[in-house]
């Protein structure tokens, strides 16, 4: 998407936007408004009430998929709202808008000596966003969610109107925003806990395993490190599939350095960009089989202690601006998935389901995931996530990812819904058991389905037809 243009605050009867998620695969037409404070959110609500239209929140568009999509109805543009609003560096809290980025958090709280304690696999996802996907990162078997770090809310709801809820005040509202994609209601602002920040590094240890059963056995051992991740290359040929790069890692919390290092250690500004007209044809299984390989072979078979920086650890793919554009025009699926502990034999089993369809997994992160601490949306809970980028155009992926999905929901998994993109009722129905709590409460806060998405309508969050 591309809007160079001040818009109005409300979108004019016949304006429309083409928008779509980071993965760019399902597209819709959509009017724009830009809130600038709480009170236009709650005007811009009551004005889709009457004319008997629906609205949903949308951040920096990084859901991969149509969470942040109306079609026919109004997207509200939450970006304007950007402000960091207080921190308390005494108390370890930062309270921002909706519309800040991570890494506008971030930069404000280096100085004082603190970082956020849950970070996704990019900075340039919004406050609103995090918290309406519940985000996690490499830390989720050690520190939870995100969740778990919110101190309160402040959110637009159409039948209560601008209220603060917190894990005291309405906790089951809280737990349900914080996952529920944006459909309890439209956050304005949120209080964070914070972490200590040090010089901004982590230490990191690293092993290059030459197999699957390899990665999963390093994975698997009892882990002592705050942050742990494997990137896995499934384009690797026989044996060799799911040979690793396994990463274990952990804050250098001590003080050290000014706020010039500490800035470098959390810099990720793009190096390079990938063009919007980029054929994806360029990005074949051969070439990414190539550079999964040299990739593999340039990280050390076991090092300790390597110290690198904040950003380059959990930001890696920031510094390639637009990379989602390499597919080209079809786009791409990221199809992320999580089992309990005792299931890891669905993730190899899910493996050898992509091989077997001869689907091409581009990249592949495997995780460990501690004890669900969310709300009946949340994602997360304990056990093994897999997350895998797949190019949307490949010949059956939806039969084989459907496939997955009933394999997933038999084991007591479920899908991602913040990088879904064509999950099916059904899936949904037998994968989140609290179904039931999540929209007795919608009911509460929202009884005319106002709140609608694209990815609400689609697998039976919210009736079609507003």
């Amino acid at each position: 998407m591309s809007v160079a243009e001040p818009r109005p605050h409300a979108p004019a009867d016949d304006a429309r936007t083409r928008l779509s998620g980071w993965g760019r695969t399902s597209p819709s037409w959509c009017a724009l408004a830009t809130p600038r404070d709480a009170g236009e959110v709650l005007e811009l609500l009551e004005r889709q009430a009457r004319a008997g239209t629906s609205a949903i929140a949308r951040g920096a568009g990084r859901s991969y998929g149509d969470a942040a999509q109306n079609e026919a109805g109004t997207v509200l543009d939450m970006t304007a709202l950007a402000d960091i609003v207080a921190i308390d560096a005494e108390a370890g809290m930062v309270t921002a808008q909706a519309g800040c980025t991570l890494a506008r958090v971030m930069d404000e709280l280096a100085p004082h000596g603190l970082t956020l304690p849950v970070l996704p696999g990019t900075r340039y996802v919004t406050v609103g966003g995090a918290v309406a996907s519940d985000i996690h990162g490499k830390n989720h078997h050690r520190d939870g969610a995100l969740a778990r770090h919110v101190a309160a809310l402040k959110v637009c709801t159409p039948a209560r109107g601008y209220v603060d809820v917190s894990p005291q005040d309405d906790p089951e509202l809280f737990f349900a925003t914080l996952g529920g994609m944006g459909l309890t209601g439209i956050v304005v602002e949120a209080t964070l806990r914070t972490f200590p920040l040090g010089r901004g590094l982590v230490s990191v240890d690293t092993d290059r395993t030459d197999g699957l059963a390899r990665t999963l056995e390093l994975m698997a051992a009892r882990e002592h490190h705050r942050y742990s991740v494997a990137w896995l290359d499934l384009l690797a040929r026989g044996s060799r599939a799911g040979r690793a790069i396994v990463t274990h890692a952990d804050p250098i919390v001590e003080p050290g350095g000014g706020r010039a290092s500490r800035r470098r250690a959390l810099a990720s500004e793009p190096v390079a960009r990938v063009p919007g007209w980029f054929p994806g044809a360029l990005l074949h299984p051969r070439v990414v089989r190539s550079l999964n390989a040299a990739r593999w072979r340039a990280a050390p078979r076991r090092a300790r202690g390597r110290e690198v920086s904040l950003a380059k650890y959990f930001f890696p793919l920031d510094g390639l601006g637009a990379w989602n554009h390499a597919y080209g025009s079809a786009g791409l699926v990221q199809y992320q998935f999580v089992v309990p502990d005792a299931q890891v034999d669905v993730l190899v089993r899910a493996i050898e389901l992509l091989r077997a369809r001869d689907l091409p997994a581009y990249l592949a992160v495997c995780k460990r995931m501690g004890p669900q601490s969310g709300g009946p949306l949340s994602f997360p809970l304990q056990g093994w996530t897999l997350a895998i980028d797949l190019p949307a155009a490949c010949e059956g992926l939806r039969r084989a990812l459907n496939e997955l999905d009933e394999m997933i929901a038999e084991a007591g998994g479920r899908v991602y819904l913040s990088k879904d993109a064509r999950m099916r009722p059904q899936a949904l129905e037998a994968m989140y058991p609290e179904l039931d709590r999540f929209r007795e409460t919608r009911a509460r806060v929202d009884p005319g389905e106002l709140l609608q998405s694209d990815l609400g309508r689609r697998v039976g969050l919210c009736a079609a037809g507003r």
